[in-house]
C-alpha cells in the first residue's frame, strides 16, 4: 500500500451538544467550543452537516425587558413621593395639634383672668357702695335723726287722694320678694315698686332710682307728707328709693333678704325727699 494512500479516518464525529444547552451559554462561548473541536479533529474530519441554532433576543423581548425596568423605576419614585407625602402631612397634624393646645390655653387663661377682674370689679362697686352708705348715715345721722323724730310727730298718717292710694299699693306689696329689676306683682326693686305704685294713680315716673330722685320738688325730711318719695344716695345718683307712709314709717323693697317691708325712719335714715304729688 503506498504511504501516500488515504487512510479513512476512524474518528467519529463530534456529537453536536444538545439545544437545551446551546440555548443556555451564550453565543461566544458557543462559537469557542466549535473551534476547539474543529481543531482538535484530523483535517479530513467528516463535515458536519447538522445546523447549530443559536439563540436570539428578539426585538419584543427587548422591549418588555425595557418596559419592566422603566415600571420598577416609576414605582420606586412614587414610593418615594408617597414617603415625602406621609411625612409633611405628619409633621403639619403635629404642628396644628400643638398650636390648638396654644390657642385653648391662651383662651382659658383669658376667661380666667375676664372672671377675675369682673369678681375684683363687683367687690369693689359693693366696697364703695357701702362706704358711701355707710358715709351719708353718719353724716346726715344727727340731723336726719332730728328730722325723723319731727316728721313722726308732725306728719299726719292718714292721707287722702292720690297720696292715700300710693301707701295703699306699697302696703300691700309687703312681703313681696326682692329681685333685681323686679316690676311685679309679686317681686320687685326698690325703684320698680315706686314706679308702679305711681302708675296706680296716673303718675308716670322714670324706672330707676338715680332720676327718681329728681323727678319732682325737693323736700326736707322734716317736713315729709304721706306719699313723698324718700331717696338715699345724692340727688340724681340715689342707690335706693322708698315711699313714706306717714307715723315716721316707710315702705320699700329694700333687698333680698328682706325683701317688701314697713319700717321706721330711723331703721335706715334717708338722705333727701321729693314730692310728686
Amino acid at each position: 500500500m503506498s504511504h501516500t494512500a488515504h487512510i479513512p479516518s476512524h474518528r467519529k464525529p463530534r456529537r453536536n451538544a444538545p439545544k437545551t444547552a446551546l440555548r443556555a451559554g451564550v453565543a461566544g462561548g458557543v462559537l469557542s467550543t466549535i473551534a476547539v473541536a474543529g481543531a482538535a479533529g484530523p483535517a479530513q474530519a467528516e463535515p458536519v452537516t447538522q445546523t447549530i441554532e443559536m439563540p436570539t433576543i428578539t426585538a419584543g423581548l427587548s422591549t418588555a425587558v425595557a418596559a419592566s425596568a422603566q415600571a420598577t423605576q416609576q414605582v420606586a419614585q412614587d414610593l418615594q413621593t408617597q414617603a415625602q407625602e406621609d411625612a409633611a402631612a405628619a409633621t403639619a397634624a403635629k404642628t396644628a395639634k400643638k398650636a390648638k393646645a396654644e390657642a385653648v390655653r391662651k383662651a382659658e387663661a383669658k376667661k380666667k383672668a375676664e372672671a377675675a377682674a369682673k369678681a375684683k370689679a363687683e367687690a369693689a362697686e359693693r366696697a364703695s357702695r357701702t362706704a358711701a352708705r355707710t358715709t351719708l348715715s353718719a353724716s346726715s345721722g344727727s340731723s336726719a335723726g332730728s328730722a325723723v323724730a319731727s316728721a313722726s310727730s308732725s306728719s299726719s298718717s292718714s292721707a287722702t287722694g292720690s297720696a292715700a292710694s300710693v301707701i295703699a299699693f306699697v302696703k300691700a306689696q309687703v312681703g313681696d320678694a326682692y329681685v333685681s329689676g323686679g316690676t311685679g306683682p309679686n317681686s320687685w326693686d326698690c325703684s320698680g315698686l315706686v314706679q308702679a305704685a305711681f302708675r296706680s294713680v296716673g303718675v308716670d315716673l322714670p324706672r330707676v332710682s338715680q332720676a327718681q330722685s329728681t323727678a319732682g320738688t325737693q323736700v326736707s325730711l322734716s317736713n315729709l307728707q304721706p306719699g313723698d318719695i324718700l331717696y338715699w344716695g345724692g340727688a340724681g345718683s340715689a342707690y335706693h328709693v322708698g315711699v313714706y307712709v306717714g307715723g315716721g314709717q316707710f315702705v320699700g323693697a329694700q333687698n333680698s333678704s328682706t325683701g317688701v317691708v314697713q319700717r321706721p325712719l330711723s331703721y335706715d335714715p334717708p338722705s333727701g325727699a321729693v314730692r310728686v304729688l
